[in-house]
């Protein structure tokens, strides 16, 4: 095993999760109970997440100050983490936040103010923006820092970003770090270009696939594992999920972000997203975002739709705009059938090829996002989807040997 500090904890529960949670609510397209798993992968009817197994963690808080960084996903059987820990009687300081907030409902990338939650009267620190790491000040009354975050998958995606930082000042500071694990609900798939060191940002900080099939409890070991952070002090451990491993279908019941809306949005979000790096419209300032593209030059499409201010996108590109494109999948089903299994091209080269204007096409973000020059390259000069997959492949080969060796639950 590594030599870092790391336990993972695994005690077998018999209960069942489900979550009714109270705020911000968004509706998901189907459940696991009620829907055939496609292709092969399980329903998720007894998947206990790590917060919910509260018996292995609760014991570590006992006579220590408490942080957290949790958002609206972080809740157990309808109940948010902070009033969780608070009902039983931890002495919890101070809540951190992730890019959207506390409560999940500012925009991408749109600035998130410290706070004062009204619930609890505690104060909430954003660690977006400037401060995206806590500094000595923000620890100094604090023992042990909590992590949980539903995540999706995907590098860009930038709660794991966040854990990274997370990480590296609980290991300056030398308080002890639990993330309470929750499933990936993209599964085992691992795909897409590597990221090139050069293409660092928050949206992308390692030399890890656009999809890189693990949990946040598996990505960090792989952390510190990897030596890719400066925290080989780290007092980590990892409260694991029960009744689950990578061919689960779990389906989340909290919309992780305001515009990631239900699982249609999650399944086709690692394709799609690759459209904010363009002049691409992908839907947001509709009902459909990351499920459908369109722009108004886009004349050889019947699709239409038009983005105005909505709440969680209220500028949103082409507001007000018609844009033709296409609708990819309208439910959750159509939408992991469509992917299959893999990071999907062909709608970002489709669109390409359909722009009158190609030295348009693409902006400075697109790099970022793709992890690589390489990409946009390949694409301006026609390459095939297959060719372009080919080119990814020994990377990724590398990358799923190093994975391998952290993955705390069966694939």
């Amino acid at each position: 095993m590594n030599s870092f500090k790391y336990i993972a904890i695994g005690i077998l529960m018999a209960s069942t999760w489900r979550s009714e949670a109270q705020q911000p609510r968004y509706t998901y397209q189907g459940n696991a109970a009620a829907t055939e798993a496609p292709r092969g992968r399980k329903p998720s009817l007894e998947v206990v997440v790590g917060a919910a197994r509260t018996e292995a963690y609760l014991p570590l808080l006992k006579n220590k100050r408490v942080a957290v960084l949790v958002n609206q996903t972080s809740e157990i059987n309808g109940k948010l983490l902070p009033d969780l820990l608070l009902e039983h009687k931890v002495n919890l300081v101070t809540i951190f936040s992730p890019e959207h907030g506390f409560r999940g409902n500012a925009d991408a990338g749109a600035h998130v103010k410290n706070d004062k939650d009204p619930q609890t009267g505690l104060p909430v620190i954003s660690l977006y923006g400037n401060n995206k790491k806590p500094n000595a000040q923000q620890l100094s009354n604090v023992d042990v820092v909590i992590y949980d975050l539903q995540d999706v998958g995907a590098r860009f995606y930038t709660y794991v970003s966040s854990l990274e930082y997370l990480m590296e000042a609980c290991a300056e500071q030398k308080k002890q770090l639990i993330i309470l694990d929750r499933p990936n609900p993209l599964g085992n798939i691992v795909d897409g270009p590597v990221l090139q060191k050069e293409n660092r940002s928050f949206v992308g900080m390692q030399a890890v696939p656009i999809v890189y099939g693990m949990t946040p409890g598996e990505y960090a070991q792989m952390l510190i594992g990897e030596k890719w952070i400066k925290a080989p002090n780290l007092d980590l451990k990892v409260i694991t999920c029960d009744n689950y491993n990578h061919q689960t279908l779990y389906r989340l019941p909290v919309a992780p972000s305001p515009n990631l809306k239900n699982m249609a949005a999650i399944y086709l979000y690692p394709s799609v997203c690759l459209f904010e790096g363009t002049v691409i419209s992908l839907g947001r300032g509709t009902d459909k975002p990351f499920q459908q593209y369109g722009h108004p030059q886009l004349k050889g499409f019947n699709y239409s739709f038009t983005p105005t201010s909505v709440t969680g996108a209220t500028n949103p590109p082409l507001k007000d705009k018609k844009c033709y494109g296409e609708l990819l999948a309208a439910d959750a089903n159509t939408a992991y059938r469509m992917t299959e299994n893999k990071l999907q091209l062909k709608w970002l080269i489709k669109a390409y090829e359909a722009f009158p204007d190609k030295n348009a096409f693409f902006n400075n973000f697109f790099i970022k996002l793709a992890g690589t020059n390489t990409l946009q390259e390949q694409i301006r000069k026609g390459m095939s989807e297959a060719d372009i997959r080919a080119s990814w492949q020994p990377e990724l080969d590398k990358f799923k040997t190093t994975r391998a060796k952290y993955l705390l639950y069966e694939e």
